[in-house]
């Protein structure tokens, strides 16, 4: 079977969660159940941009641009985006806007 290829439309972004930290600062080992979701993860793939009517009855419009690039870690919403499970992997796809920060 071909390895699927996701590309996200319009302002959308595929991020591949980080790992959560297993280990508290005090050296206690967390079990699965007690983990909390990642917020952070590495950009994948980034859709085109956002696209708006700017008011014109013609075929005009404007598109949004995308400030995340593909291989930034970034913050996003803990409640943003959806989850999807491709090949066996966990992803996030967010829409640019669920994103917080940019994290370097």
């Amino acid at each position: 079977m071909a390895k699927k290829t996701i590309t996200p439309l319009f302002d959308n972004v595929l991020i591949k969660p980080l790992e959560a930290e297993q280990k508290l600062p005090s050296g206690l080992v967390l079990p699965d159940s007690a983990k909390e979701k990642p917020q952070m993860g590495e950009v994948m793939a980034v859709g085109d941009g956002a696209v708006c009517a700017c008011g014109d009855e013609k075929d005009s419009c404007c598109k949004g641009e995308m400030v995340v690039k593909v291989g930034q870690k970034v913050m996003y919403k803990k409640w943003g985006g959806n989850e999807i499970k491709v090949e066996g992997q966990d992803w996030m796809i967010v829409e640019q806007k669920d994103i917080l920060a940019i994290v370097e």
